[in-house]
């Protein structure tokens, strides 16, 4: 299941990363890659210890933590440190998936990698190309400043960019709840019962026991 989180960043947020990026130092994509990604992989990427890539994260990271939405649909134990990747023309990523854990170079700080997450960064308009396409989903292009969640068990790939260039933040998400299936439920769940407080008001009995067993389930499935 694929969950597009819209505007994660506004407009302010994306021209000043967006400015601040353009006079980064960019390295070989394939510095973070495992074996397969190695062989599929042709883009470019901040190094994970580049002080830009660091202050640019941590605007990402606030971003996610006012994100209600984010929040509901990860339910995040832990976020990897966000990373920013460019494609070029004839630049693409082939068919992968990501690596089961991931530990930050220099560190002791690792994450099982339950979601996937893309940030768009440059507007559709600019690049031809360069849609996110995972296995049985429709391409993704998003505008700037959208975010889409995908389990990182899934194959995918991105297409080859024909025209302009896509610029965009990317990074993992251990979530409290481990079973895919288990934290979908809990997402329409919540989304069921944010609609009814809308509809019914917060104190409807009907409400309050649906919270309730929100609750208990996800005291049952988190893993802390």
């Amino acid at each position: 299941m694929m969950i597009v989180i819209p505007d994660v960043l506004n407009a302010e947020q994306i021209g000043t990363m967006r400015a601040r990026l353009q006079a980064a130092h960019w390295i070989d994509g394939n510095a973070t890659s495992g074996h397969q990604s190695a062989r599929a992989k042709r883009n470019r990427q901040l190094a994970e210890g580049d002080p830009e890539a660091k202050a640019l994260g941590d605007i990402v990271l606030d971003a996610l933590a006012a994100s209600p939405l984010f929040v509901a649909a990860a339910l995040p134990l832990k976020v990897y440190p966000p990373l920013f990747n460019r494609y070029g023309v004839g630049e693409g990523f082939a068919d992968h998936v990501d690596s089961a854990v991931r530990i930050r170079a220099g560190s002791d700080f690792r994450i099982r990698s339950d979601l996937s997450a893309t940030l768009f960064l440059s507007d559709p308009s600019e690049y031809g190309g360069g849609e996110l396409v995972a296995e049985g989903q429709a391409p993704v292009k998003l505008a700037a400043g959208d975010m889409v969640l995908y389990p990182a068990s899934t194959v995918h790939h991105v297409t080859p960019v024909t025209r302009g260039e896509r610029i965009a933040c990317f990074f993992w998400i251990q979530s409290m709840v481990r079973d895919g299936s288990a934290r979908t439920m809990l997402f329409e769940l919540d989304r069921s019962i944010q609609e009814l407080t809308q509809a019914a008001g917060p104190e409807a009995p009907a409400l309050i026991r649906l919270t309730g067993l929100y609750h208990n389930l996800l005291r049952r499935w988190a893993e802390l």
